[in-house]
């Protein structure tokens, strides 16, 4: 080996030493042990016995539970779909106001400037019995008795889709903006409308985009924690507030690694889904540009 070449080589290792011992020390170590925790046997008083047992994974089918996954399943499904619906033409629409995408990128990563706390209780404001919403309707005389617009199923919706649409906005803006907006142009030239042109050309071409704002946006609200316990009831308890509740409450340490667990893994599935999205997405353009290539070497 070169000199030269085993330097390098020392220099990578050097850099990545640092985020190396960071994720060894603040992530795959505290994994490590949520997922040891969650093969051993309840402590009367909280904790764990170190004794080998499947109780906590047996435990996680109980009815009650399936009921919260169930909730906890389609809540999310719904809250990605309307975050994705809102996504597209948002970054559609950045992408082509060339003039104004830095007021629009501020005007998107402003939330991120205020307490995720302060914005989930400034919508309580808003939504309670005698919030702004309520107090406007009824001033209007539109309503005689305050709308029940807060702590439901459908104000836990609204709040997630509030929270994390800026993380479903970004990843498709920058996709759409390298996108070649002239084969829209040859697209509608050759027949199709503007929509067909966008469904049919554009979406296809910034799947790398969607597949990412799918993944930042499911993973943080099928875990989400803080949304349903503020502005959810009783029967808008999320698998977060399962993971809570078994630490604190009733102390069942390792049924709450097992939840943790689930939640893990769902979401290393569905990073690696993107990750291979995303190359196979690649791989094709490298095939689509050799062939472009070996075309115009012929001709």
């Amino acid at each position: 080996m070169k000199a030269s070449e085993r330097r390098r080589r020392l220099l990578g290792y050097a850099y990545s030493l640092p985020s190396g011992l960071w994720i060894t020390f603040f992530f795959s170590i505290p994994l490590a042990i949520i997922i040891l925790y969650s093969f051993l046997e309840k402590g009367l008083y909280g904790g764990v016995v170190w004794k080998f047992s499947l109780d906590a994974y047996a435990s996680m089918f109980n009815p009650s539970f399936g009921i919260v996954i169930w909730r906890t399943l389609w809540i999310t499904l719904i809250s990605t779909a309307i975050c994705m619906l809102l996504a597209i033409p948002c970054g559609y629409a950045m992408a082509r106001a060339k003039k104004l995408q830095t007021l629009l990128l501020f005007l998107i990563i402003i939330p991120f400037w205020t307490n995720s706390l302060i914005r989930i209780y400034a919508w309580i404001n808003l939504l309670s019995t005698e919030g702004a919403i309520n107090s406007i309707l009824m001033g209007l005389g539109l309503i005689r008795s305050p709308l029940s617009l807060i702590y439901n199923n459908g104000s836990v919706i609204l709040v997630l889709v509030y929270m994390y649409l800026p993380f479903a906005i970004l990843p498709l803006f920058t996709t759409i903006d390298k996108f070649d907006f002239t084969l829209l142009d040859a697209a509608r030239d050759l027949g199709c409308t503007k929509l067909e042109s966008i469904i049919k050309i554009m979406l296809p071409n910034i799947r790398s985009g969607i597949t990412t704002s799918l993944v930042f946006t499911f993973i943080p609200i099928f875990g989400a924690y803080t949304v349903p316990l503020l502005v959810g009831g009783m029967d808008s308890s999320m698998i977060g507030n399962i993971i809570v509740d078994q630490v604190q409450k009733t102390r069942n340490w390792p049924l709450a690694s097992a939840f943790s667990v689930v939640l893990t893994l769902i979401s290393m599935l569905g990073v690696l889904w993107m990750l291979r999205s995303n190359s196979k997405e690649k791989a094709k353009k490298i095939h689509l540009q050799e062939a472009v290539a070996e075309k115009g070497g012929a001709l």
